[in-house]
């Protein structure tokens, strides 16, 4: 094993933080361009893409105010887990390469990433749409260990 790909909400559960964005947005912007959170696709990528066609009807820059929201916001709705830290600790003194996907935005990946403290140990971050399986094929393909909770993470032994 030479790499790890490891799932955003396995360090910390970044999606009430977006549901709460959403909402917000939904609400700051309503006499501009209406938003209907609860019509916008679970998968986030393709939530991005519908938001991005709702900035065009004038909002502006939703990714901006994204990770403005969630800077602000992530105290509440991150905390810090030493198991992950942990694993993710050892795995990088091991050697290997640490990646993390979401289909989240990347300003909230970027965020949550700091917030959680992982920042420092991921080398690479693939967001959005198919993250999963860009960054898999980045890594090395079917050499990629893919922790996708937090209970995958803690278990990979990096000398197996």
């Amino acid at each position: 094993m030479k790499a790890v790909a490891v799932d955003l909400d396995a360090l910390g559960d970044t999606r009430p933080l977006w549901r709460d964005f959403l909402a917000d947005a939904a609400r700051r912007f309503a006499t501009i361009s209406p938003l209907e959170p609860a019509v916008l696709p679970a998968d986030r990528g393709a939530a991005a893409a519908e938001l991005d066609r709702w900035a065009e009807a004038g909002v502006g820059d939703w990714r901006g105010a994204l990770e403005r929201f969630a800077e602000d916001r992530a105290p509440v709705y991150l905390r810090p887990s030493a198991e992950a830290s942990t694993a993710l600790r050892g795995l990088a003194a091991g050697g290997i390469t640490i990646g993390v996907y979401t289909d989240a935005p990347e300003p909230l990946a970027r965020v949550a990433l700091a917030h959680l403290g992982a920042e420092r140990r991921v080398e690479v971050l693939e967001t959005g749409a198919g993250a999963k399986e860009r960054l898999v094929a980045r890594l090395g393909g079917s050499d990629v260990v893919v922790a996708a909770t937090l209970a995958d993470l803690v278990t990979i032994n990096v000398d197996g």
